[in-house]
């Protein structure tokens, strides 16, 4: 009898990104994420919310003002989201907060959103936002020290 011998690689699904609103920096988001591992998905509305799936999901709303932010805020934190982040300063993002206290949501689970959300590098355009937000992600999936914007901003 012969001998045979096999190598085998762990090879880990993408993670997957839940992008919510076809905004100019969504759409730059969801076109960079897969060139650095993510599986994006945008989500133009709620109804369109994929199944659940296994594997990191990592979720960002990009319209703060969105009229379904607080329920869509509700149907993903059940699926405990590696990172959750919403666009927008804790001025336009903080009675969305508020909404989910108001529905019992706990503390713990509310003080992992993260916003504004991504890197400070002075991000000015859609793009600039994106990349920041995608550098922050990239940060979180390797461990790295990136640094957030303030909350207080």
């Amino acid at each position: 009898m012969g001998s045979i011998e096999v190598y085998l690689e762990p090879y880990a699904a993408a993670p997957t990104l839940l992008v919510f609103a076809a905004t100019p920096v969504a759409r730059s988001l969801v076109r960079w994420a897969e060139e650095v591992g993510f599986r994006p998905v945008l989500v133009e509305r709620l109804a369109d919310l994929p199944a659940p799936s296994t594997g990191d999901l990592y979720v960002v709303h990009t319209n703060h003002d969105s009229e379904d932010l607080v329920e869509t805020l509700e149907a993903v934190l059940p699926r405990k989201p590696r990172f959750i982040g919403l666009v927008g300063s804790r001025r336009h993002t903080g009675h969305h907060l508020e909404a989910l206290r108001a529905k019992g949501v706990p503390e713990e689970v509310i003080g992992r959103i993260q916003s504004p959300v991504g890197l400070d590098i002075g991000a000015r355009t859609a793009q600039e936002i994106a990349l920041s937000i995608l550098a922050g992600l990239v940060a979180i999936r390797r461990g790295g020290p990136g640094v957030w914007k303030s909350r207080n901003g």
